[in-house]
């Protein structure tokens, strides 16, 4: 399962293998042709105060995104596809309101959440499936890039991480992405922004919205006045916090319109479930044509 992919569940008994099949086949439709059932959800939507600390402001340190997961779905509930499979991303099942939908996530505790060709196709047949059954898409963005380095360059790493952009740019259902942290370079694009297609984008006040880390930036932006400072390590930390306040901060993504609203944590259950509703009639009409050329 961990190499593979070809898992997505494991039940401990048959007992609990039909409880699985059960919760399953709770969130999806009877066909493609129909919506997924809405049930009796959650009404509250009051602020969970409890979200305001879950991601640390410090961006090299790792925490586990099921945590904001459980904390803005309806009664903490969850249903995690391929749990064993390239961790840095978690897809799953989960309601708003009683209104089901898709979760993909990064989950900085695994490789700091980057994306690797794995986790690229773990995401984009999700997404692909959620799409062919009405159900809306709810991305939580915390990445910094892709993963680097020879074994995936020789992967194909670009191939298949085209194939994340491929079915969230072909995916007409509504897309609502939440930047929790860092969102960096093509990785970016990959976690449904607004180029590709998002719907509504929300930030968190510790989002970073950039081609790079504020760190490595201001080694290329700022390079001669560091190397000219006497002090350049102070002079360094100086440009670096210059540079995280003037561009890569997420209310300059939100004067660029890449970010809808700039919100605060403990409301992101509100925000998301207003979205939803106000999306629940959506309908995408595409050019009539034989099918999409997906990068396989």
């Amino acid at each position: 399962m961990m190499n593979s992919g070809v898992i997505h569940f494991i039940a401990d008994d048959d007992r609990h293998a039909i409880l699985l099949c059960q919760k399953l086949l709770s969130f999806l439709p009877s066909n493609n042709l129909e919506d997924p059932p809405q049930i009796e959800g959650d009404p509250n939507v009051d602020p969970n105060p409890a979200l305001d600390d879950v991601v640390p402001t410090e961006g090299k340190k790792g925490y586990d995104v099921r945590v904001v997961i459980l904390k803005v779905v309806d009664f903490a509930d969850f249903l995690e596809v391929q749990s064993g499979y390239a961790q840095n991303i978690v897809v799953g099942f989960a309601r708003f309101a009683g209104r089901t939908v898709g979760i993909i996530a990064n989950q900085p505790s695994v490789n700091a959440g980057a994306l690797d060709i794995n986790a690229a196709n773990k995401a984009a047949r999700f997404i692909r499936f959620c799409n062919a059954f009405n159900i809306s898409l709810v991305t939580f963005v915390d990445v910094p890039g892709f993963l680097p380095g020879v074994q995936q360059e020789h992967g194909g790493i670009i191939r298949h991480g085209a194939k994340m952009l491929f079915a969230y740019s072909a995916a007409t259902v509504p897309k609502i992405t939440i930047i929790l942290r860092k969102c960096y370079g093509g990785a970016y694009l990959a976690m449904c922004g607004k180029d590709l297609g998002a719907d509504r984008v929300f930030a968190w006040p510790t989002a970073e919205v950039a081609v790079m880390g504020a760190e490595g930036a201001a080694e290329i932006v700022f390079r001669k006045e560091i190397q000219e400072a006497q002090d350049k390590a102070a002079k360094r930390k100086e440009l670096i916090a210059r540079y995280r306040e003037v561009f890569s901060n997420p209310y300059v993504a939100a004067g660029r319109r890449l970010v809808d609203a700039v919100i605060e944590p403990a409301l992101t259950r509100r925000h998301v479930a207003r979205a939803l509703e106000y999306l629940g009639t959506k309908r995408e009409l595409r050019p009539p044509k034989k099918h999409g050329l997906m990068p396989l």
